[in-house]
């Protein structure tokens, strides 16, 4: 049951584009004095360690935060050069040694003064451990609160919250196929507590009837809520490598999207702009591209 563990992905093209959305939509609703509640649904460990044995043995983040920050492109858009100075800013003293999970990417940009607040929840025992244990240093106080619980029940309680303005991070591991009918259930009521609040869902694209039917799903629940909605994806394509006689091909992940109920009109344009350099960054060949569609 808890056999996931992001810290082989850590710092892939699917955080990087999971990433660059998230810091986009927390500083366009933190523009607006009253509070932000953002919830993180399935948190992880929240911080990682790029010379991990675990990161180390995937090489993921090698086609991601470092290809991208060791080719950054010499337009490079404010959505890649935002992400890119939130991982620097992270990792004090220069290189990158460490890369942030969701809530260190959105607790970096909260505000005190506005008593915004981060709810996180995680269920994998030793994730939640490191997660309590890292959010410890941050000395964020009430700002921040873990609880090893079930994200998506546990977001029922939460919803509205009291200033009426919050975010939701909605990214499971899709391990259990259930997951992607819990995503949808979990949509569809949160829309019915607070049709106003942003979500994001992001999920993997894998050859799963589930993980292809997930956004014509969500796109059916946000058109009959008649809420606007934005999907992207982002395909880096498989590497043509050659293998060793015997080795075994392993492809990993390869494309990612994330969809965005109540998104920041702002957001599409800055998408459309920074898609195509990713790709051109980290695409590997055949099968890389992105997508960017809205409705609603």
């Amino acid at each position: 049951m808890f056999s996931y563990r992001h810290a082989f992905h850590a710092g892939n093209h699917a955080d990087v584009l999971k990433h660059l959305v998230l810091i986009a939509t927390v500083k366009y609703l933190t523009q607006k004095p009253a509070a932000l509640m953002v919830v993180d649904t399935h948190a992880g460990a929240g911080l990682y360690r790029l010379d991990d044995d675990f990161v180390a043995a995937s090489g993921e983040a090698n086609d991601g935060i470092l290809k991208l920050a060791a080719h950054v492109p010499a337009d490079a858009s404010p959505l890649i050069s935002d992400y890119l100075e939130l991982v620097r800013a992270i990792n004090r003293g220069g290189g990158l040694r460490l890369y942030p999970g969701s809530p260190f990417v959105v607790q970096h940009l909260l505000r005190q003064e506005a008593r915004d607040r981060l709810k996180l929840f995680e269920m994998h025992p030793t994730d939640s451990k490191a997660l309590a244990a890292h959010v410890a240093q941050l000395e964020a106080g009430r700002q921040v609160s873990v609880a090893r619980q079930d994200g998506f029940e546990a977001l029922k309680s939460l919803l509205p919250p009291p200033s009426r303005r919050g975010l939701v991070l909605i990214d499971p591991s899709y391990e259990i196929k259930s997951d992607y009918g819990r995503v949808v259930a979990c949509l569809q009521d949160a829309l019915k507590r607070f049709a106003t609040g942003t979500y994001a869902v992001w999920y993997p694209i894998i050859p799963r009837p589930e993980a292809h039917e997930l956004p014509r799903r969500l796109k059916t629940i946000a058109n009959q809520a008649h809420k606007p909605w934005l999907h992207a994806t982002l395909a880096i394509g498989q590497a043509d490598v050659p293998q060793e006689p015997g080795q075994e091909r392993r492809p990993g992940l390869t494309a990612s999207g994330i969809f965005i109920f109540n998104p920041p009109h702002t957001l599409k344009p800055a998408l459309a702009q920074a898609l195509p350099q990713l790709v051109q960054v980290l695409g590997r060949g055949r099968g890389q591209g992105h997508a960017l569609e809205s409705g609603g």
